[in-house]
């Protein structure tokens, strides 16, 4: 018997085409997402089913009573479903801790890079 897989409605985007059986997948598994969600740009996707996103602020700096541009990098898990390259722009929402270095989880892809 075939198990039918089925996409969850998670609130914040609408469900991608593809399905995937990826179980830290918000749409095809159990992860939830919550907490800050964030547009971001992918810089890398070297990793497997992860990508490093560049997030830029203004940051002040009170000695000299004016605000610098300063960036951070992280990284996010990129379920198979959804498989954001470099070059895109992202929607990540935060999560469970998945590894040392990820907490945030690709939701949708907003356009496509180069």
């Amino acid at each position: 018997m075939v198990k039918k897989k089925y996409s969850r409605h998670i609130g914040i985007a609408p469900s991608p085409k593809r399905t995937c059986d990826d179980n830290n997948c918000p749409y095809h598994g159990t992860l939830s997402v919550r907490g800050r969600i964030m547009e971001t740009e992918v810089v890398s996707d070297r990793m497997d089913k992860t990508v490093t996103v560049q997030q830029s602020f203004l940051k002040q700096v009170r000695k000299y009573k004016r605000y610098g541009r300063s960036t951070t990098r992280m990284h996010a898990h990129n379920p198979p479903c959804i498989d954001a390259k470099t070059g895109d722009r992202v929607r990540i929402g935060e999560c469970k801790p998945l590894s040392k270095t990820v907490s945030f989880v690709v939701i949708e892809k907003l356009d496509e890079g180069e």
